[in-house]
C-alpha cells in the first residue's frame, strides 16, 4: 500500500512497477498505474508469462487483490477499452452514451459532446477534420 496523499506516489509507483516488469512491458503485458494486463498468443504461453508476472510479484513482495483479478480470459474491458483477439476496440457502453445524449442547447453540453467524441477519437478515422465544428 502507498500513501496517494503524497504529490509524487502515483509516480513514483509507476516507475517502480515499470522497472520491476521492464522485460516484460511491451512483450507480454501492459501497465497502467496499477492496471495489469498479461497477455498471450498462445495459451501454453500464457501459463509461461502469468508464472514469470506471479514470480516477479511475489520476489518484490507486491500484492494483488484476487477478487479484482481474471485469468484466462480471452477478452474483457481494460482502461476503458474492450481488449480481445481482434484488438483494442470500443467500449460499446460509452459508445451507447454518447447516442443517447440529448441534442447539446449550450455552450457547455457542445463542449461536453466534444470531450466524450475525444475518448474515442482513435476509433474515427479523420476525426480531427469531422469534429472541426466542436472545437
Amino acid at each position: 500500500m502507498m500513501p496517494f496523499g503524497l504529490k509524487n506516489a502515483g509516480a513514483t509507483y509507476q516507475r517502480m512497477v515499470n522497472w520491476i516488469f521492464s522485460d516484460q512491458i511491451g512483450k507480454n503485458m501492459k501497465i497502467y498505474v496499477d492496471d495489469m494486463l498479461v497477455n498471450s498468443k498462445k495459451q501454453g504461453e500464457h501459463l509461461e508469462n502469468l508464472e514469470e508476472t506471479l514470480m516477479k510479484l511475489r520476489e518484490t513482495q507486491l500484492c494483488i487483490n484476487r477478487e479484482k483479478c481474471s485469468f484466462g480470459v480471452t477478452s474483457g474491458k481494460f482502461l476503458g477499452f474492450m481488449i480481445s483477439e481482434r484488438g483494442i476496440e470500443p467500449n460499446p457502453d460509452k459508445i451507447d452514451a454518447i447516442v443517447e445524449m440529448q441534442v447539446p442547447k449550450s455552450y457547455k453540453e457542445v463542449q461536453r459532446l466534444a470531450g466524450c467524441l475525444v475518448a474515442l477519437n482513435r476509433f474515427i478515422s479523420l476525426f480531427g477534420d469531422k469534429n472541426l465544428p466542436f472545437f
